[in-house]
């Protein structure tokens, strides 16, 4: 092989290196600022604020997290598989009536079970789980981690002072374990592909309206994702 070949073969895989590095900078920056921030949402300021504002070291975990998680593809669920899901959470928000931790911490347990059912890690994994659903449903998966804050802290018969889980101080009361619920059922509409739990919601409210008053944890008109919770 003659000199000049050898010369041209050198420069045609230094050009070839040259753009896939190009092409790598230019994935990666798509993660990060305007991007990481469309992406993320409210997760992109609680990183934000969770490293004290330091942007970089927020985008660096940001950017970490799509590389784990980004590429997860989301299962479908059967039809009879979201009508179970559904029938449980509709119990849950009646249960909320009479014993508002129980509802909670089925609401817990049923977004893990969903999140694992369309493909995110298992709810045994609860942080890696909660990681996975940054990722792909960053707009309401706070719901997610303030409904098993509050279900753990009752759970255990402990205050709590982490007010960016709950948004409140001490042990949490009803109304903390109502807006919980709410906050929640936003993850696990997304994650059941936004139903609105179908007819069975009317007749829920209905029940809770006209128990509501035998213990005292009546759930106000608030108890729906699209209205103003009260805080």
């Amino acid at each position: 092989m003659s000199t000049g070949v050898i010369i041209a073969l050198i420069v045609i895989v230094a050009a070839i290196v040259a753009v896939a590095a190009v092409l790598a900078v230019r994935a990666r920056g798509s993660h990060g600022g305007h991007g990481l921030k469309r992406r993320f949402g409210p997760e992109y300021d609680r990183a934000v604020a969770r490293h004290d504002g330091d942007v970089k070291a927020a985008e660096r975990e940001l950017d970490a997290l799509v590389e784990r998680h980004g590429g997860l593809r989301e299962r479908p669920l059967e039809p009879a598989e979201r009508e179970r899901f559904e029938a449980r959470w509709t119990a849950a928000q009646e249960r909320f009536v009479d014993s508002p931790q129980e509802a909670v911490t089925e609401a817990d347990r049923l977004l893990a079970e969903v999140a694992g059912a369309r493909g995110f890690p298992d709810g045994a994994q609860y942080e890696e789980q909660l990681a996975a659903l940054s990722v792909h449903h960053a707009h309401h998966v706070h719901g997610y981690r303030r409904v098993h804050h509050v279900a753990r802290v009752r759970a255990n018969g402990v205050g709590t002072h982490d007010t960016h889980a709950t948004g409140t101080s001490g042990a949490p009361g009803t109304e903390d374990l109502r807006a919980a619920m709410v906050d929640a059922r936003a993850l696990f509409e997304d994650l059941l592909g936004g139903t609105s739990l179908g007819a069975d919601r009317p007749r829920a409210q209905q029940r809770v309206s006209q128990n509501g008053s035998r213990s005292g944890h009546h759930l106000p008109r608030g108890f729906h994702r699209h209205q103003a919770k009260e805080s």
